[in-house]
């Protein structure tokens, strides 16, 4: 009945095959292609025609899952062949003729046997796959990227399932703790547990508040317990899946350690408010600090004081024994001073060798206040006076130390450091190593020395510094050179001698300016009195300062103001006093030298009175000494004076430089130096100081020309 009916269904059959879903191939059991429907030859690419009697496997070349050439053992086909087994979805490839390009097929293959049970045919089934196949690609290079963006970042992934109530903490997480994978367990509240004491309910709060809210997102820092009891600083960031209610379904992130940026943090925080030498804090922080303790003090009704602390002769430390051993002091110090405050102390370093105490809770009263400060002050004046040891070298000094009480916020912070500061400038004025508290009077006298420097840099630039000359005369009175003497007439009629301002010149860096201001108008009469004959012939003395000779360009500028004025070198004196040849000998000594070689000369003032030596005598170009006053005051009437000067004299002789006396003002005191051979004298007696123009007359071509 079957084999009767075979023919009738045959066509039924055939035109199923034509239209079912999936590509079918018949081979023989030679490995020959047979038969094929219209899908198969879509998606093989060839025509019935063209795939009968074919081998299997050599219609097209096809690729394993993994995109490797399939080998012909492999073929389904082949397998079934070999086998006698079926073969179910297995993934092949088959190369398209556009480059790159493969349609990706899921094949089943099955035996068929004759009635004898012999293995006759075996029937390929195949699917396109193609858009499965690559989104599962797709899938898989995201899967990859993910993993090595987490290989490659410290963050450590964690997920939560509210739902199920389990959690997933990755190997990350626990390496970032430093345990192994699993080791403390998998419990949903381990997280919080390792929390740091301090942080654990503001996280828990955090936590409540967030699944409670629709956020969608969270970010939160705190602290999580290491295995070996520090605690790991993280950022803890991530996504909350929420149901269409908004309730909180699953929350996934990650947990960023912290440490490194922290440290940077820290360290970013040091640089700013701490001083690197001596970790003390620097002037921000102390200003920070100092500006709550008023605050405090306005509050409790309690005096505090701010200690202005300055070391002794530290730049001589600095200079003598180098930059390192001024550091160590300085580290030494500061350790000493954090051990002598009390526990409610503040200290920092401004920079040198300046630090600031802020003192709080003194008292009530400032009487009170000042017993306590004072307390503290005997203290740091104690502690800061013992013997230092610099690198196994024994070093001894001391503080002067300026205070200024505080009560409230009503005296802002930049007039209390000014306070202090001038309290401790008072505190080295009368005599180092001791402390002064400020008094209003130091006030009124900072503000006067404030307003004269503005006046001294406005009267420079108004023409208001003039020149004196005192007349110098020889043995028989006649008239051989002259002292340049700087006078300031002020704008409201007032004369000025150099010791009202000469020293604030100095401090205040004026010093140089109004010095170069003397040598160019100095040099210009030099050039006027060339052409009068009597004028011409005198030497002109002019006072250098040693901030003007240590000037690396000093030489360059006298240069240019001898070429400017014209004035002839061989009459201009520069005299130097001893303290500017005890510094930087070796280039005060090449620059005299360069000088000398203009022609110019050099007189030592004031001789007798510093620390010269014969050393220094025979190694610096000089060519005159001046007698200091001191000495020529008292020879007519204290005989201690007289073998001094005459000493003096002698020594001047043998090394064959000039001598000139200051200040005589007794007839005795001209007869002794003239008698005792002393070539040109100076003073009072002989001549006063006078403006150059006067002076100019007086001793001109027509004018006395004589003591």
């Amino acid at each position: 009945m079957a084999s009767h009916n075979a023919p009738a269904i045959q066509p039924q059959l055939d035109d199923l095959l034509e239209h079912i879903p999936a590509g079918v191939v018949v081979h023989g059991v030679d490995g020959r292609i047979l038969n094929a429907n219209r899908l198969a030859c879509e998606l093989i690419g060839m025509s019935v025609e063209q795939l009968k009697n074919r081998v299997s496997g050599k219609a097209r070349p096809l690729l394993r899952a993994d995109g490797s050439p399939l080998p012909p053992d492999e073929l389904p086909a082949n397998v079934v062949l070999r086998t006698g087994s079926k073969v179910s979805e297995v993934i092949l490839g088959i190369a398209e003729p556009q480059p790159e390009s493969v349609r990706w097929l899921i094949c089943n293959a099955y035996p068929e046997f004759d009635s004898k049970g012999k293995l006759c045919r075996v029937i390929v089934c195949f699917t396109d796959c193609t858009a499965m196949k690559q989104a599962q690609q797709g899938l898989q290079k995201s899967e990859e990227r993910l993993r090595l963006i987490l290989q490659g970042s410290t963050d450590a992934p964690w997920d939560y399932d509210l739902e199920k109530n389990e959690i997933y903490y990755s190997d990350r997480w626990w390496e970032m703790l430093g345990y192994r994978p699993g080791e403390l367990g998998t419990d949903t509240s381990l997280w919080l547990d390792l929390a740091h004491p301090d942080d654990r309910v503001r996280v828990a709060g955090y936590w409540d508040d967030l699944l409670a809210s629709q956020r969608g997102t969270y970010s939160v820092e705190w602290r999580l317990r290491h295995r070996d009891g520090h605690y790991v600083p993280v950022l803890s960031r991530g996504l909350v899946t929420r149901d269409a209610a908004g309730k909180a379904l699953r929350v996934s992130g990650t947990n960023t350690d912290l440490t490194e940026q922290k440290l940077a943090e820290r360290r970013i925080y040091e640089l700013a408010y701490y001083d690197h030498l001596t970790g003390l804090p620097n002037r921000r922080l102390l200003g920070e600090e100092l500006d709550k303790a008023l605050a405090r003090s306005e509050r409790t009704g309690r005096l505090g004081a701010v200690v202005f602390l300055d070391l002794d002769n530290f730049k001589l430390l600095n200079d003598t024994m180098g930059h390192d051993f001024g550091d160590m002091l300085l580290r030494q110090v500061a350790e000493r001073l954090r051990h002598t405050l009390r526990h409610c102390d503040q200290l920092a370093r401004l920079g040198g060798d300046e630090f600031v105490l802020v003192l709080e809770d003194l008292g009530d009263d400032p009487h009170e206040a000042v017993i306590e400060a004072q307390h503290v002050l005997e203290k740091l004046l104690f502690t800061l006076g013992q013997p230092y040891y610099l690198d196994g070298r024994l070093f001894v000094s001391t503080p002067s130390i300026g205070v200024t009480l505080f009560d409230g916020a009503a005296t802002g912070i930049e007039t209390l450091l000014k306070q202090a500061d001038l309290a401790m400038y008072r505190a080295k004025a009368e005599g180092r190593n001791t402390a002064r508290f400020f008094d209003p009077r130091m006030q009124a006298s900072a503000e006067y020395q404030a307003r004269l420097e503005r006046a001294l840099r406005e009267g420079l630039l108004d023409h208001q510094f003039v020149l004196f000359c005192q007349p110098q005369f020889n043995s028989e009175g006649q008239v051989v050179g002259a002292e340049v003497l700087l006078r300031w007439r002020r704008a409201d009629g007032s004369l000025l001698g150099p010791t009202e301002f000469i020293g604030l010149a100095e401090s205040s860096g004026m010093i140089v300016p109004l010095g170069q201001h003397v040598l160019e108008e100095s040099c210009r009469a030099l050039a006027r009195w060339r052409s009068d004959h009597v004028l011409g012939q005198l030497e002109l003395a002019v006072n250098v300062s040693a901030h003007q000779l240590r000037s690396a360009d000093f030489v360059a500028r006298m240069v240019d103001i001898l070429e400017e004025t014209g004035a002839p070198p061989g009459k201009l004196c520069l005299e130097l006093t001893e303290s500017v040849l005890a510094e930087n000998v070796a280039d005060t000594i090449e620059r005299m030298r360069a000088l000398r070689g203009h022609g110019l000369h050099f007189s030592l003032d004031d001789f007798g009175t510093g620390y010269s030596s014969l050393a220094y005598l025979k190694r610096f170009p000089l060519t005159a000494l001046k007698i200091d006053r001191s000495f020529v005051h008292d020879v007519h009437v204290n005989p201690d004076a007289v073998p001094i000067v005459k000493a003096i004299i002698a020594l001047a002789r043998t090394l064959k430089l000039d001598i000139v006396a200051e200040g005589v003002e007794h007839e005795a005191q001209r007869n002794f130096l003239v008698d005792g051979g002393c070539g040109t004298l100076q003073g009072y007696l002989l001549g006063r100081p006078m403006p150059i123009g006067d002076f100019e007359r007086m001793y001109g071509s027509g004018g006395i020309g004589t003591a």
